[in-house]
């Protein structure tokens, strides 16, 4: 109903971001926040804090939510409401100075609506005289829309607000305005206004034509060029490789070159098995978490301003879709003669989780150094750790046991000899450092648009909410990888050059290269970041992040190849 009381009290998150935080955008930079407690600072509080219960994803995230003093009713316009007067000693009035300095801000949830403001405002001016004035925000004034019963938006604004400076020394008794005899005396109030919104449209909504015009029109070209291969190149080659006279694989005319003299060898099983299947593995691992997570989105049960929603989930859907990586791993590895099946299901479940470990365990270091609500408490700690040895890890081994007794034969259509053929010398455009600049860089640049705003999600604290658009590009990612993984393949055989198998893997796993290529553009020329805390965080999780694109569009690329291979080697005549 109209009339109905929210019952808000404004939920007051306990964290303040520092450095230029997230969300606030200094030209067009963003920076990645840091999370500390708020009622560090001398501000105003309740005499009992009462703290929100958090789900894991809002652990993970940093935040530490309780009630504040702000009594919001909806559509209940307030005026200038005195929220609390404070006496600040010189200690509590140089802590704001600092805080304010950092260019800290607090950020409110207002039915679930995150709503940011900043601490105070520092200006600086002038060369000589040099002025350094540093002043605190005491009044907040609300702006709350509404379409029907629901808030639809939030913020607080501090226009026409007139601040209290925080000279040095205030705050030890020596008189002046504003003082005391004990100190600096400030009061704080607040204003909320609501305004009544008809729009259809959320303002959220942007589509980013520039991203979807760029990757269609790359794929429909790559697709073009592989669909080219296929029928005019591949009809040639089967015309001239395919002989009048009868006979089997292995009696085809050894007189011609290109792919077809190879067919003896290219079905050679590659070294490093345990090291492929598990590689191939944890990216179909990562391949079904992406596109549950993009599918979970899509049916809404994420609420975009339900903090750590994403994270819990992508937590739980890791540690269920273990049995994935398990099963795919072991099944190939049995499929190409594996012997040593145990030891490929403890590589495939340690792959990314010990690096995980690791960086999680440097970047968490970091934060209990400094402070932050990001370092995560030893509970959580536990029952992560938990997760993984309750669910995670056996569920590797039950999907390796299991593929492993339902694995089958590799299925090849020509029979390999024994004794390996000699490899031509290849020319420089089919080396491999070339091959991967092309396979990476083409999925890089269908997604290179939409990894800003992905970027600015991450390492902000922007809200996306495109799903549909990301499912279109995340589609379109994978089938660029497989087409242009088809087409190198080719390439690389027809040069008479059998080793495909950890090639198709490095081709296109070489985005991950590029990706973190890009972070550290992003980091230097698109962020303000700085400092241990900031750049150990970024850069360590950007680079788990290229990791799971590598390991993830590397096994695209490997299945893609050799469904190609078999196509081709089974289209040849044979008894």
């Amino acid at each position: 109903r109209a009339d109905r009381t929210l019952g808000l009290r404004c939920v007051l998150m306990l964290c303040l971001f520092s450095g230029c935080a997230a969300g606030y955008k200094q030209g067009d930079n963003v920076t990645l926040y840091e999370t500390y407690h708020y009622y560090t600072l001398p501000v105003c509080r309740p005499e009992k804090v009462h703290h929100k219960s958090l789900s894991l994803g809002e652990v993970l995230d940093g935040d530490r939510m309780a009630e504040s003093l702000y009594h919001i009713q909806f559509r209940e316009t307030v005026e200038k409401k005195v929220l609390c007067q404070l006496t600040l000693s010189e200690k509590q009035v140089d802590q704001l100075r600092e805080a304010i300095e950092e260019l800290y801000y607090f950020e409110f949830v207002l039915d679930d609506i995150p709503i940011w403001g900043f601490v105070g405002y520092l200006e600086e001016s002038g060369f000589l005289p040099h002025s350094h004035k540093v002043v605190l925000w005491t009044h907040l004034d609300f702006n709350i829309e509404y379409n029907g019963d629901t808030v639809i938006f939030a913020n607080v604004s501090v226009k026409d607000v007139k601040p209290v400076p925080l000279e040095e020394g205030a705050g030890t008794g020596v008189g002046g305005v504003g003082l005391g005899g004990r100190g600096l005396i400030v009061t704080h109030t607040y204003s909320v206004h609501w305004f009544e919104d008809y729009s259809f449209f959320p303002k959220t909504l942007e589509i980013h034509w520039l991203s979807i015009i760029n990757s269609l029109v790359l794929v429909v070209l790559l697709l073009g060029f592989v669909i080219i291969i296929l029928m005019r190149v591949l009809k040639n080659d089967f015309a001239r490789y395919n002989v009048e006279e009868e006979g089997s694989c292995d009696d085809l005319d050894q007189g011609d070159n290109g792919w077809k003299i190879i067919h003896t060898d290219v079905f050679r099983f590659p070294p490093y098995k345990s090291l492929l299947c598990a590689i191939l593995g944890v990216g179909a691992q990562f391949l079904t978490l992406a596109t549950g997570i993009i599918l979970m989105a899509l049916l809404g049960m994420f609420n975009v301003h339900h903090h750590g929603a994403i994270n819990s989930a992508a937590i739980a859907l890791y540690a269920l879709t273990s049995c994935v990586s398990g099963y795919v791993s072991c099944s190939f590895y049995t499929q190409i003669n594996g012997q040593r099946w145990v030891w490929n299901i403890i590589l495939t479940s340690s792959l990314f989780s010990a690096p995980l470990f690791f960086t999680w365990s440097v970047v968490n270091s970091v934060h209990w150094w400094s402070g932050s609500t990001q370092a995560l408490p030893a509970t959580t700690v536990l029952l992560l750790f938990g997760a993984w040895v309750v669910v995670g890890f056996p569920l590797t081994v039950i999907g390796g046991i299991v593929g492993k007794n339902r694995a089958g034969s590799f299925q090849a259509p020509c029979r390999t000899r024994n004794i390996p053929r000699q490899i031509p010398k290849q020319p420089w455009y089919k080396q491999a450092a070339v091959h991967m600049a092309i396979g990476g860089f083409l999925p890089f640049s269908a997604i290179s648009v939409e990894l800003y705003y992905i970027f600015a999600t991450v390492w902000g604290r922007e809200h996306y909410t495109l799903y549909g658009i990301l499912l279109c590009v995340f589609a379109i990612l994978i089938s660029v990888g497989a087409c242009i993984s088809v087409a190198l393949t080719y390439f690389l055989l027809s040069g008479e050059d059998y080793r495909w198998w950890w090639r198709s893997v490095l081709n296109t796993g070489s985005t991950g290269l590029f990706i973190f290529v890009y972070s550290v553009f992003y980091y230097r020329n698109r962020s303000s970041m700085s400092g241990p805390v900031q750049s150990t965080e970024f850069f360590g999780y950007s680079l788990l992040t290229a990791m799971v694109f590598s390991l993830m569009l590397g096994s695209v690329s490997f299945w893609a190849s050799l469904a190609f291979i078999r196509y081709i080697y089974r289209s040849l005549k044979m008894d």
